[in-house]
Formats: C-alpha cells, sequence, structure tokens
C-alpha cells in the first residue's frame, strides 16, 4: 500500500512539510485503539534469532532508525512499532536552533536519493530528555552535536552538556561530528581535536556508576588515510564503535534537477561507499570494534552486504522514506533466513 498508494501521493509535496504531516498522522493513528497491535502484527518481525548483542546492548533485531528522523524524541514509541530494533534520536544540541533556512530537503526522485541541508534543526537537549522520560521499553541512541554558533575551539562543551543531560534516558550515545550541514563541524574530525572529544566524554562516563557506549558517527567522504586515523582514534580512546556513514557531499552520477543543492547526500548513491567504508574499518582495524552500517539501504541485500562487510547492526533513513516499513520487515526476514540456515 506504501508503494503503491501513499508515496506516489505523498511525494507530490515539499518534502518537509510531508515530514511533520506523517508525524502528526501516525500519532493519531496510534491513538485508535487497535491500530498500534495492527502495526505489530504487520510489520514486526519476532525471534529470538533476531536478537543481537552489541556493546553491551541485546538489541531485538539488528534494524535500526538513523538519526535525522526523530530529531526531538517526539515518535519513537510509535516508530518502534513498525519494527525497528532501536531508534537513534537526535542530533541534538544543547540549545534550541532553527537550523537553515528553508527550503532545505529535496527529492532526488530519479536517483532515490536526498539531498538535506538542515543544520541540526531541534527543540534543544531538555526537551528531548523530557520526552524521553516516559520510555519503557524502546532503545533509544543519543546522537548529540553542537550548536551553530558555538566555535570549534569551545565544541567540547556543548558536548559534554547534551551527554550529561541525555545519560539516564538512553542506551548509547553517537558523536556526531560528520554533517556537512553546520560550518566546519567536519574539522572536528581531524585526529587531534576529535580524540581529546572523545577523551573528555570517556573521562564523563567513567565517573558515573554505570558506563553508556560512545560511538563515533564518520562522513562517507575520508580518504584511506583518515579512516586509519580513526580506527587509530578508536582504539586509543577505547569508544564502543563507529556508525559508517553519514551523508556525502559527492554528487557523483547524479541525474536529478536537484541534484547541485547544497547539502548531505544520501540514499541510493551511498550504497556502495558506505559499504566500502565499513569494510576498511573492519578489515584495517585491531580491536575489531562494532559498526553499525548506514548509508544507501535501499533493500534488504542492500543491508546483508553491510552485514558481510562487516557492520553488526544498520540503520536506515532514506530507504525507510522511499521503500516504507516493509523494507525493515524484508531485512530482519532476510536476516532470520540467514541465521536459521
Amino acid at each position: 500500500m506504501y508503494n503503491s498508494l501513499l508515496k506516489p501521493l505523498l511525494f507530490q509535496f515539499d518534502p518537509e512539510k510531508v515530514h511533520h504531516f506523517t508525524f502528526k498522522t501516525l500519532r493519531q493513528f496510534h491513538n485508535i485503539p487497535g491500530f498500534n497491535s495492527l502495526f505489530f502484527k504487520k510489520y514486526q518481525v519476532k525471534s529470538e534469532k533476531l536478537e543481537t548483542e552489541v556493546f553491551g546492548i541485546k538489541f531485538p533485531n539488528p534494524v535500526g532508525l538513523a538519526a535525522g528522523f526523530d530529531k526531538d524524541a517526539k515518535l519513537y514509541k510509535e516508530l518502534s512499532s513498525l519494527g525497528f530494533g532501536f531508534i537513534e534520536i537526535g542530533t541534538v544540541t544543547p540549545k534550541p536552533q532553527d537550523g537553515n533556512p528553508k527550503k532545505r530537503l529535496f527529492r532526488l526522485k530519479e536517483d532515490e536519493a536526498i539531498i538535506n541541508r538542515m543544520g541540526f534543526n531541534n527543540e534543544g537537549v531538555e526537551a528531548t530528555v523530557r520526552r524521553l522520560k516516559d520510555n519503557k521499553d524502546v532503545i533509544i541512541g543519543g546522537n548529540i552535536g553542537k550548536n551553530k554558533i558555538t566555535a570549534n575551539e569551545e565544541a567540547l562543551n556543548d558536548y559534554a552538556i547534551c551527554f550529561q543531560a541525555l545519560f539516564d534516558v538512553v542506551d548509547y550515545f553517537v558523536v556526531n561530528v560528520s554533517s556537512p550541514n553546520t560550518p566546519n563541524l567536519r574539522a572536528l574530525q581531524d585526529k587531534e581535536p576529535l580524540t581529546k572529544l572523545l577523551l573528555h566524554l570517556q573521562k564523563l562516563n567513567k565517573a558515573k556508576e554505570k558506563q553508556k557506549p560512545i560511538l563515533l558517527k564518520i562522513a562517507p567522504d575520508l580518504t584511506d588515510d583518515q579512516l586509519l586515523d580513526i580506527i587509530s582514534i578508536v582504539e586509543t580512546t577505547k569508544i564502543a564503535g563507529v556508525i559508517a556513514t553519514n551523508t556525502t557531499i559527492s554528487r557523483e552520477g547524479l541525474t536529478s534537477s536537484d541534484k547541485d543543492e547544497m547539502g548531505g547526500l544520501s540514499g541510493k548513491p551511498l550504497t556502495k561507499r558506505s559499504t566500502e567504508v565499513i569494510k576498511f574499518l573492519k578489515e584495517n582495524s585491531q580491536t575489531k570494534f562494532p559498526i553499525i552500517g548506514v548509508g544507501g539501504i535501499m533493500t534488504a541485500d542492500d543491508a546483508m552486504e553491510k552485514f558481510k562487510a562487516g557492520a553488526s547492526l544498520v540503520q536506515l533513513y532514506t530507504g525507510f522514506i522511499y521503500k516504507g516499513p516493509q523494507l525493515i520487515k524484508d531485512i530482519n526476514e532476510a536476516v532470520l533466513q540467514q541465521r536459521e540456515s
């Protein structure tokens, strides 16, 4: 129904307005008695064989929702009923911010892709914390960043504020220094500032009675030498793992009319590169740290390629928008079939 009816209709309208409309509609539907269980029966794949333990957390299945979709933790309960094994909220910043001027979200239908230059638009970490206090059983990742007005030299404080505020309401953290939509943010991926940032967060983490896994989300545009630096940083700071990858600034091979819009590109054009990054990290790391694979997962086969390359878990964003919740079910069924064989 999604691909034949809903998507053709929704894709006639502005993507950001559709996003907010979808949130509102899904929330209303879930208030209808029995509707939640209907979604559960249609899209959930339940099996102990799907359970996946990574960095000390037992996930009911290995398919999650990537950050950027539910930035402010407004719909994590409803989205989890579509079959996701975990939901990553954010990117969250200490203070609320509007993000970049609109229009800032573009569908590239011919390329099965999206360009966004949202700019960490969110209501601030305290609003997110309030919503997550009601969570009972959804595994939540907290993706954290810095405010646009915060200089890179002061960025460490922004990440620390978000870490401390979210600590009691998320299951793991993701440090986002790889979005192309906040000026100079990617400079924090350089070895010295990134090591300093992660060591500081680990210091805060170790001061807690029980530590939470900290992961690093990286760009797909890093060179092999930069990826080797990432491996070294992970091993030095002893963070829990890496999310590979964020959106790309590359526009190679695109045919859609909006291909030259500024921002980060996600979707099918990223499929190959994100898998290459996962494979490189896995083959060149000594500690074999866990990797969450994200980027261009448009089919179950794409997800299985990520697992084959070395991912322990996968996340969806653009594939979820283009293919709907059936994609979550297809991936989980493919994983289950593999594990049963």
